[in-house]
């Protein structure tokens, strides 16, 4: 059976590094432990049960690193700084507790070995994005402009928070937030009753809304769409969608800011697929990587594929094979659980 060179050479360094001679077994084999009563610890011994116990992960992070970083070559740079900047982080949490932290919140026992980590984690990453991306189909990109990608639309909207303290009851949180949707309704009735709602949305924004950077300009969030704004806001940009130009929204409108009352008044024509081609599928392969475990693993086998990955040692080959098919069958389960 062959044996990996890059193993055998570390041992031979081991056992040679110091400039001793180094001592043989029966078989002629290297041996790296004497023992006073005579017995060894061979070169076999130790390769044995390193592949046995820990060859597998290791070798597939050497695979991933010499591949990433010939595929990535122009990220490294990008690679080095988040490592960097994720272990100052770390540092300034932790401070001299940062290798006790690592060691017991992971599998690596050195700051380095974590930071190389971290290091890999981000170029593996491009390569899931990559092949992600890659499975996006013309079609489906072409589904998604039709039904998800609007125009800008020009929004108003007035905020009522309810007056909850922070040591108050469940009881008395109910009655706060009953109150604020109260007065968010009485809104909504005035609306319906105004003959110039622009005028009166406005009117009612500065007397009512507790949103202080819009509620002197009318409420105005100006042209917002999908991303324009945090996610708090949603479901705001969500009913914005569904409404006409000149109406408001009939219900509250609940986010976690508060309950809110909106005024659509004007949308723009949206962007033209070429436009926004690459937003989509970016949009699309978030979306695969989170709903299909299997990706992330795909990706990386595929590329070992593509760069002609040959275990030449049989047992690791076979162990790898076996790493594959197991991960692939955790991720299809949990793909299964997830829909359920």
């Amino acid at each position: 059976m062959k044996k990996k060179v890059l193993v055998i050479g570390l041992c031979t360094l081991l056992v040679c590094g110091c400039g001793k001679s180094v001592p043989k077994l029966s078989n002629g084999d290297d041996a790296v432990v004497t023992l006073s009563n005579g017995e060894k610890i061979s070169v076999n011994d130790l390769y044995n049960d390193l592949k046995a116990n820990y060859a597998l992960d290791s070798l597939i992070n050497l695979v991933d690193k010499k591949i990433l970083e010939d595929k990535y070559k122009d990220k490294l740079e990008s690679a080095k700084e988040y490592a960097d900047s994720t272990m100052k982080s770390l540092k300034e949490n932790y401070g001299d507790d940062l290798l006790s932290a690592i060691q017991s919140y992971t599998s690596y026992s050195t700051v380095e070995a974590y930071e190389s980590y971290v290091y890999l984690s981000y170029l593996q990453n491009l390569a899931v994005e990559d092949y992600a991306k890659a499975q996006i189909s013309d079609k489906e990109r072409k589904e998604y402009y039709e039904k998800n990608i609007y125009g800008d639309v020009l929004v108003d909207h007035i905020l009522v928070t309810p007056n909850v303290k922070d040591d108050a009851t469940d009881e008395e949180k109910k009655k706060a937030e009953d109150e604020a949707k109260e007065k968010i309704n009485t809104i909504i009735a005035k609306l319906k009753e105004s003959k110039n709602v622009k005028e009166t949305f406005t009117e009612l924004a500065k007397e009512y809304s507790e949103d202080e950077s819009t509620k002197n300009e009318g409420g105005s969030l100006g042209y917002i769409n999908d991303g324009t704004l945090s996610n708090s806001y949603d479901e705001i940009i969500k009913a914005a969608f569904n409404l006409k130009n000149g109406e408001f929204s009939n219900e509250v409108i609940t986010t976690e800011l508060g309950y809110h009352v909106i005024l659509r008044e004007e949308q723009k024509e949206k962007a033209s697929f070429d436009d926004v081609k690459d937003t989509i599928t970016e949009k699309l392969a978030n979306n695969l990587m989170t709903t299909d475990a299997t990706v992330s693993i795909k990706a990386l086998q595929n590329l070992r594929k593509e760069y002609n990955l040959d275990i030449i040692d049989s047992d690791i080959k076979d162990q790898y094979a076996k790493y594959i098919q197991n991960a692939l069958t955790a991720a299809q389960k949990n793909n299964t659980q997830n829909t359920k």
